[in-house]
């Protein structure tokens, strides 16, 4: 669900300008301006606005001090991340709608969560109540506007499905889809910014705003345009590319919002028509040349921006934007190396008293499948490393270059060679190269491999899975802890398979990895370690 960022912080007030009964009306000639109330079927009566009942829930919802100038899609967005809208009525005199959704359920839920949340429209609180009603029943030919655009919300909602005509006459509005794209991120072995985002989909039109989140272990992001007609656009021209070669593929669908509610401008989200927001709590702060540059892309806005160059498959982003988008998420890249390149690492400053190849093959397989390695003959301290392609290397290089090993700094860079080496047959190299080509321990030899999402730096806390069901926490505690550090905190997630442990320091849980990762626990279950991005 898209709800996190909803157009809809809130105060729910009960006791206001409500409907009396019966079929509300709006007059022909009117804009729907003053409204007329059929009660019991007989006299029209004003509309009076006393609202008797007080608080009993209903799925009709009464929302009041709209902004004059809200359209039906911002009233009915409020209403999405709870479930399905089925009508609208729009009180434009009285800056006052009134909402149906498909179950009293949804509705509920709702006027929690905005109980708890302000909701704002166009910057302006709004209140939200339940109605006196149990159903709205509107003329579907005097509401036409209101239901064409429910019609085109649904459609949207319901997987992008055609219009039906059937109660929207000829002539009735038929908006396009949502200008709001969601991106989903697949295969990411690259980390992949706000930034990037912008300057790929700035390619189809002016992007106003742009929201990132991590959700199930994926990098997504909501992307706004000025435009449902830009949108649609991208979302054609991009949906199954790849940002780099062979990697970051971007899965593309329209939101179910119609509009994104960016609270602050760092590296997570992005208002780009407000370039005075705050950076929030912990974040960056923005560069102010980049603030410098936001407003100047405001006075843009409605022209498309010059974007990427190149052709689109791959997105042909130049390699210095691929190394400035790895040192953005904290790594260091290298510019002008090109992702498909060199599968080919040289490792050195190692601790030659401890390394072996297996060890090597261990950490460096955290972030791809390792083929080969050689530890130097006539230099111990250093090691060549192949993976299975460019990316993985890349990406390896990325997030070990600086780590700690056997107590000492090391060094990762690109090899000039293209592979390693076997030593000649019946030649003994005393165990200094072994190749790992087969080996059942690859981590991403599946395509769509879950791993490829969880892909992290290494970091203090580890996360443990396929733990069998005898084994208890105090076990664990103990195998790590005789790995030579501290286990400082543990936490099992509810199945009992999976774990979080903390070490006390990133070189400890490197260490940890290196000799506990594929430990038999019995009962035929080999542990599995790799670095996780949460605290415990």
């Amino acid at each position: 669900m898209d709800g996190i960022v909803t157009d809809v912080p809130v105060g729910v007030k009960r006791g206001s300008d409500e409907l009396l009964s019966g079929s509300v009306l709006s007059s022909p000639n009117s804009n729907m301006s003053s409204m007329v109330v059929t009660a019991n079927g007989n006299d029209s009566k004003k509309f009076k606005g006393e609202d008797k009942m007080d608080g009993a829930s209903s799925r009709v919802l009464h929302i009041r001090k709209l902004p004059g100038e809200v359209t039906e899609t911002e009233v009915i967005a409020l209403g999405l991340p709870f479930g399905k809208v089925t009508n609208i009525l729009m009180l434009k005199g009285k800056n006052q709608a009134f909402l149906e959704l498909a179950t009293e359920e949804a509705a509920v839920t709702m006027v929690n969560y905005y109980s708890a949340v302000t909701p704002h429209l166009r910057n302006q609180p709004i209140y939200i109540q339940y109605s006196n009603h149990k159903e709205l029943k509107t003329d579907n030919t005097l509401n036409q506007r209101a239901q064409a655009v429910l019609q085109a919300v649904t459609a949207v909602q319901t997987a992008s499905t055609p219009l039906s005509g059937t109660a929207v006459s000829e002539s009735a509005v038929t908006p396009a889809q949502s200008p709001v794209l969601r991106i989903i991120i697949d295969n990411m072995y690259y980390p992949v910014t706000l930034d990037v985002l912008h300057q790929i989909f700035s390619k189809f039109g002016a992007v106003l705003k742009i929201i990132t989140f991590t959700k199930n272990n994926q990098f997504q992001a909501l992307l706004q345009y000025g435009d449902p007609v830009n949108a649609q656009q991208a979302k054609l021209a991009l949906d199954g590319q790849n940002i780099y070669n062979a990697c970051c593929t971007l899965r593309i669908d329209f939101s179910k919002l119609v509009n994104l509610n960016v609270k602050y401008n760092n590296d997570k989200s992005r208002d780009y028509t407000r370039p005075d927001l705050p950076s929030g709590d912990g974040q960056p702060a923005l560069d102010p040349a980049i603030a410098a540059a936001f407003a100047k892309e405001t006075s843009l806005l409605g022209l498309p921006v010059a974007a990427v160059p190149g052709a689109l498959s791959p997105l042909a982003i130049p390699n210095a934007a691929a190394a400035a988008a790895a040192a953005a998420a904290g790594r260091v890249g290298m510019p002008g190396v090109s992702a498909g390149g060199n599968t080919v690492l040289l490792v050195s400053n190692l601790n030659e008293e401890m390394v072996t190849p297996q060890s090597l093959f261990t950490l460096f397989g955290v972030y791809g499948d390792v083929q080969r390695v050689k530890i130097l003959y006539n230099k111990k301290d250093s090691a060549l490393i192949q993976m299975a392609d460019g990316n993985q290397s890349q990406l390896a290089m990325n997030h070990l270059n600086g780590q700690k090993m056997y107590g000492k700094i090391i060094r990762v860079t690109l090899s000039k060679h293209q592979t390693v080496q076997l030593p000649r047959e019946g030649l003994d190299d005393q165990g200094l190269t072994k190749d790992f080509g087969n080996s059942p321990l690859h981590r991403f030899k599946k395509p769509g491999s879950k791993n490829f999402q969880n892909i992290f730096p290494p970091s203090a806390t580890l996360h443990l899975s396929n733990i069998p069901p005898s084994v208890a926490e105090e076990d664990l505690r103990t195998l790590f802890a005789n790995t030579g550090g501290t286990v400082k905190a543990f936490k099992f997630f509810q199945d009992h398979k999976m774990a979080l442990l903390q070490m006390a320091t990133v070189e400890e849980a490197i260490q940890a990895l290196i000799d506990l990762h594929n430990y038999n626990l019995g009962e035929n279950h080999h542990l599995r370690v790799s670095f996780s991005k949460s605290t415990i």
